[in-house]
């Protein structure tokens, strides 16, 4: 499908053309190529076998039987909802997506699960000191804040006046704002003159959401700012599921697949991709049956992300 799919106020984004070159529904037991389809064999890639189930969560497979067959559970917008219901979220960040929601690009705040995660992966570190790069109106910034203790600080980085200014509202009013050190400008110029003070080694937890095709100077700077043993989590790694289609070939595309690439042979850093490909059947014609099974390309931990504990 070309288009995104909006279910409940979630987008989600299509798949483009990678596709699983298999897919059988409980109708139908005949594996079938879709319409237009163009074979793996000639993108240079491994197709995935996917069980596409109308009334079960559907499951997910490597076609490298080295993996061993390991059935990894898909997300669909009901199971998504279920997810949602099982975050802890506080009102004042709901307060804050809820209006976010009605904003102009929307769809860069995080969402409710990843914002939870990024919280917990603070608690357990026992951080104190944090950084944030790509504030946008403050959500995952906000819930970092949050669980902050009272001398604990996250400098927030952010180009947009316009957004920072909905970020520092909801800062006050969550009573946070001794927490953040918000800096309005180039991030690339506020992590540098961070260095340039002496601040090097010093921050516990980083947290990166920003201009894609700056990640790999972003990294470095923040490689010089975190502790041996602190964090540092990327967003946006799988991008919209681009990064793995052989076919596209935007700079930004680009740009996360060589620093994907750069972080697997960095030796400086432990690495984790958390991500989780998304189906979501249609409602199955009788006619076409598997054929009209839409695809759509979304992950739990917002868009993929890849954290990073630096040794």
């Amino acid at each position: 499908m070309t288009a995104s799919v909006i279910h409940a106020g979630w987008m989600f984004p299509p798949l483009s053309i990678f596709v699983p070159y298999r897919l059988c529904c409980t109708h139908c037991t005949t594996f079938v190529k879709p319409p237009n389809f163009l074979p793996f064999g000639q993108q240079k890639s491994a197709p995935l076998t996917t069980s596409c189930l109308s009334h079960k969560a559907l499951t997910t497979a490597a076609s490298d039987q080295n993996y061993g067959n390991k059935q990894v559970i898909s997300l669909t917008p009901r199971m998504y909802d279920y997810l949602l219901a099982n975050v802890r979220e506080p009102p004042i960040l709901r307060e804050l997506r809820e209006e976010t929601a009605t904003m102009r690009g929307s769809q860069m705040q995080v969402s409710p699960d990843q914002a939870q995660l990024l919280a917990m992966l603070v608690q357990i570190l026992g951080a104190k000191r944090c950084i944030e790069v790509g504030v946008y109106t403050g959500y995952s910034s906000l819930a970092v804040a949050l669980v902050l203790p009272d001398s604990g600080i996250l400098v927030a980085c952010e180009r947009d006046k316009n957004s920072l200014e909905v970020a520092n509202k909801y800062y006050d009013r969550a009573g946070v704002s001794h927490k953040v050190d918000a800096r309005h400008g180039l991030a690339v110029d506020t992590l540098n003159s961070m260095i340039e003070n002496g601040e090097g080694c010093s921050y516990d937890f980083a947290f990166v959401d920003a201009e894609k095709r700056m990640y790999r100077e972003y990294f470095e700077l923040l490689l010089k700012l975190v502790r041996p043993g602190g964090v540092i989590v990327i967003d946006n790694v799988l991008w919209h599921g681009k990064v793995a289609d052989p076919l596209v070939d935007d700079k930004k595309t680009k740009s996360i697949r060589s620093f994907n690439k750069a972080l697997m042979d960095d030796v400086h850093v432990s690495i984790s991709m958390v991500c989780l490909l998304t189906i979501k059947p249609a409602t199955l014609d009788k006619k076409m049956q598997c054929l009209t099974c839409n695809i759509v390309s979304t992950v739990p931990v917002g868009d993929g992300m890849t954290i990073c504990r630096k040794r």
